[in-house]
This record gives structure tokens, C-alpha cells and sequence, in this order.
């Protein structure tokens, strides 16, 4: 098959959505299809992208390390007619997403969506964010999934509240596997090497973009209480963001500077090596559609703490790979981590082949056999042939409709969100 994937994020950007865009094309193309990849321009991106049609955007918008990408008509066509897509698959619903449904409608192609986010998590990086736009927000991703032929959920959560928010079209979820192979050997000891972390150390570990909607204050809070009752247990902390000043404060606060390390973003090699750097790995969100941190931890046989949320729940086990708390509270957090810590040998070599076992369950694999056999019925479904004048005119018609449908989407979100906030409030299950 020939699929068109159209992103918002991708390399060198570091979040879930790139890395899942990432994930799936690699394992794509492993099995023979043909992917080519629509995404922003972004600063220090690789020069030499096979099949990768980079958009002008523009950079770090409104102070997040995310692109805005600027108008495209015309841009892709050419790319495109080459190319002869069989899918479009749209990861966001906005911007890009716009472009793949005009794509899809124009070419009589299935469209996708992947739901990967909670949107309305992420509005305070808009300036005209409020409770009214959230609802907009939510609206609108609403009104875009019911304009494709498939959905993807990453996880049951998700597509349970999907379905609540009213979106119609087919729901099937298909979460981004985890490359087990890749994870599953690092070098630990010479990440701790390199990090100045004492080889006897109990290390708390977690990995992702250092922003506020990643609940990483609890998180700094809660490991720095543990710490203080641990005297020999660390933080290992790898990624980039806003947070990661705050998060240096409180360490400094509480007088545990020596104990925290800022890791930064690393390299495919040395992400494997931080994850066996690890003891414990260490997850606070709330904001996620599926934690694809938490399954490449326990690719690495390393247990995880988690609150119970969307994301989490369908992966952390309590007592079984981890601990799942039901309860935000620091001291819950703080204990279900010395519970980790004080395990006998045997018990917590035992949590870590449940979390390995887990992170087969979810291997790329096991996801990428979802998503494929959703593309195939799609095409099995596709439009008969016609005379080639016919389509030609039917493929403006369609073009029209797609403008019309994002211009009603838009107009009927702002209603919504105006007029009935009470019915557009439901959060994350």
C-alpha cells in the first residue's frame, strides 16, 4: 500500500505524536509499503529524509517548541500525483488535518485520524485560551473525526470517550506499539556512569517533553518527599522543557541538587540505556491518550508508578508490573515508590518479566497488524470507477465539499462552545 501520513510534529521534535508517526512508517516500510510523511519545517531537521515532504511553518510557536504550519495549496500536489496514495492518514485536526481531508476528498481516498491527544490539555500554549475555547477545541476535533472513514483510538479510554463526546465514525483502537527489540538491551551502568549516579543507587527514572501539562510539579514533588526519606535513591529526569527550571528549584529547595539528573534529550542509544538506568520509572500525567513511555520502560523490564488515568490504566498493572494509584496525593505517590524500593530480590524480579510481558502485548508488531487491516478494509471499500470526465468533475464537487465541511465544523464548533458549556465539560475517563 501506498500511505500518506500528514502530522503537525515530527522529527527533530520530541513528543508522543512524532515518535508514534516515527514508529509506524519505520515498521510500514519494514513490511514493504510505501509511506510518505507531510510535516512542518522544523529547526536542526535531518537533511537527508527519504519520502518526507517538509511544509514551511512557523518556528516555536507562541513560545512552545512546537510549528505552526503556514498555508500549503498547491504545495503537495505534485508530490502527491507521484506518489498515488492509497490512504490519508491525518494525525491532528487541525492545520495538516485540514490539508489530508481536502487531500482525501479531492483523490476519493479513505481518510484516518488518529486521536492521539487530549486537546483541550494543551490550549495554554494559544493566547486566546479559556473554558470557552477548550470546548471549541473539543468540539471541533469532534466534528473532524466524524468527516473521516476510520478512527484511532489509542487507547479503550479514549475511544470510550470519544464515542461520549459524539463522535460516529468507526472507533478501533490502535495504540503506538513499542519497539521491544530496540529497548530491551541498554547499557545502564554506563548511563549511571555518565550521569555520576552511584552504581548502589535506587534510580527513579522518567522521560518526556518537561511541560505543564505533563503534571510534572506533583511529580517533583513527590519524588523529592521519597528522596528525602531514601537517602540512597536518585532522579534521573531525560528531556527538554519550560518546567525543567521549576523542577531544578524544587530539588534545590529541599537540598537534593546532588541527587537529580538532567539527562537532556538523547539519542536512540542512549534513551535504551537511561530506561536500564532505572529502577522504577516514574509517570504523573494525566493529559495522555496512551503513556508509549510507560510500554518502552517495561520493554526494559523496569516497573512503573502511575496515576490512574487514560493511557495508563490499559498498561500498569497494580502489583502486577507496577503500581497504579488511584489517589493524587504526594504521600501515596511518595509511598507506593519505597514499596518498589523495599521489594525483596525475587519479588521485584518477578514485577519486572510482568512489565516485560506487557511490552510484548503492545510490540509494534501486535499494532501495526491493527492499523493495517483497518487500511485494507478501507480500500476494499474505495469508490468504483468511473469515466475519467466524471471524476474529473466529481473531484471539484468533493473539493467543495471538503472547504464546506471544515467551514460548518469550525462555525458549529464555536456554537457549541458558546452556546452549551455544560454539555461539552466531560474530561478524560
Amino acid at each position: 500500500m501506498n500511505i500518506v501520513m500528514l502530522t503537525n510534529t515530527y522529527t527533530p521534535h520530541v513528543g508522543g505524536v512524532a515518535r508514534s508517526v516515527e514508529a509506524f512508517t519505520a515498521e510500514y516500510r519494514r513490511r514493504g509499503h510505501r509511506v510518505l510523511v507531510v510535516a512542518p519545517e522544523f529547526a536542526n531537521q535531518p537533511q537527508d529524509e527519504a519520502d518526507v515532504v517538509r511544509v514551511p511553518a512557523i518556528q516555536n510557536f507562541n513560545g512552545s517548541d512546537f510549528s505552526a504550519v503556514l498555508p500549503v495549496s498547491g504545495l503537495l500536489t505534485g508530490a502527491l500525483d507521484a506518489f498515488r496514495p492509497d490512504i490519508v492518514h491525518a494525525h491532528h485536526p487541525y492545520l495538516l488535518g485540514m490539508t489530508a481531508l481536502r487531500v482525501a476528498r479531492y483523490r476519493e481516498l479513505p481518510l484516518v485520524f488518529t486521536h492521539h491527544t487530549l486537546y483541550e490539555q494543551y490550549t495554554h500554549y494559544v493566547p486566546v485560551d479559556s473554558p470557552a475555547f477548550r470546548r471549541f477545541v473539543i468540539e471541533l476535533a469532534t466534528r473532524y473525526a466524524n468527516l473521516c472513514d476510520q478512527v484511532f483510538a489509542p487507547s479503550e479510554s479514549i475511544a470510550a470517550l470519544l464515542r461520549e463526546r459524539g463522535v460516529e465514525a468507526p472507533v478501533a483502537v490502535v495504540p503506538t506499539g513499542v519497539n521491544v527489540e530496540r529497548f530491551a538491551k541498554g547499557n545502564g551502568a554506563d548511563l549511571r556512569r555518565m550521569m555520576r549516579i552511584p552504581d548502589d543507587a535506587f534510580v527513579v527514572g522518567h522521560l518526556g517533553r518537561l511541560a505543564p501539562e505533563k503534571n510534572l510539579t506533583f511529580l517533583a514533588d513527590a519524588v523529592s518527599v521519597f528522596l528525602k526519606t531514601e537517602p540512597r535513591a536518585h532522579f534521573l529526569l531525560a528531556g527538554k522543557g519550560p518546567l525543567e527550571i521549576s523542577i531544578r528549584a524544587t530539588f534545590e529547595r529541599e537540598g537534593l541538587s546532588a541527587r537529580l539528573h538532567v539527562a537532556g534529550i538523547l539519542d536512540p542509544a542512549q534513551l535504551a540505556a537511561a530506561y536500564h538506568a532505572m529502577d522504577v520509572f516514574a509517570f504523573a500525567s494525566r493529559s495522555e491518550t496512551q503513556g508509549m513511555v510507560l510500554t518502552e520502560a517495561m520493554a526494559a523490564s523496569v516497573p512503573v508508578v502511575a496515576l490512574d488515568a487514560p493511557g495508563a490504566r490499559e498498561v500498569v498493572k497494580d502489583r502486577h508490573n507496577g503500581r497504579l494509584l488511584h489517589e493524587e496525593s504526594i504521600e501515596a505517590f511518595r509511598a507506593a515508590l519505597q514499596w518498589v524500593a523495599e521489594l525483596p530480590a525475587e519479588t521485584r524480579r518477578q514485577l519486572s518479566r510482568g512489565a516485560r510481558a506487557t511490552a510484548d502485548e503492545f510490540s509494534m508488531p501486535r499494532t501495526a497488524d491493527k492499523a493495517l487491516d483497518c487500511y485494507q478494509g478501507l480500500r476494499q471499500q474505495a469508490f468504483v470507477a468511473r469515466p475519467e470526465a466524471y471524476q474529473q468533475w466529481e473531484r471539484v464537487l468533493h473539493l467543495i465539499e471538503a472547504e464546506w465541511a471544515i467551514l460548518k465544523g469550525m462555525a458549529g464548533a464555536a456554537v457549541a462552545a458558546f452556546s452549551a458549556p455544560e454539555a461539552h465539560d466531560r474530561g478524560p475517563v
